[in-house]
């Protein structure tokens, strides 16, 4: 593995639910900001438009609850590289102790053409860059 983007993940009063702990569906959110933060990073300012992609498929694996006062970090990296598609690796961990894991989860993204509404091949500047995370 060469690189590990991480980032911060705060998390907020209306992300806990009834049980004092943040709701499973928001770990997906956790992930949806880490590849905001990840795209904007490595687009180095050109934006969006070098990621034609849509999401295929996303997982989870919970393994501890995160309180309200929870500091969490996430760790991203590439998993791997196809044709048409890339997979995304995530893991959330407690930022002053790495080794505290509260999930784990990956991400399918397709490259996706929105004018002629299909698939696509994974561009080479794009491939460049997440190989870079892989």
């Amino acid at each position: 593995m060469k690189n590990i983007f991480k980032t911060q993940i705060q998390v907020r009063f209306r992300d806990i639910d009834s049980m004092g702990h943040v709701n499973n569906a928001v770990f997906f959110t956790y992930f949806e900001e880490g590849r905001k933060t990840f795209f904007l990073k490595i687009s180095k300012g050109a934006g969006f438009s070098l990621f034609p992609f849509i999401l295929a498929h996303i997982a989870c694996d919970f393994i501890r609850p995160i309180k309200l006062a929870s500091q969490v970090s996430l760790e991203m990296w590439v998993k791997e590289i196809g044709n048409k598609s890339f997979i995304l690796a995530y893991r959330l961990t407690d930022l002053t102790d790495e080794s505290v894991a509260f999930a784990t989860g990956e991400s399918v993204q397709v490259c996706f053409d929105y004018e002629k509404n299909q698939s696509i091949t994974v561009p080479i500047e794009l491939k460049q860059i997440l190989s870079e995370y892989l």
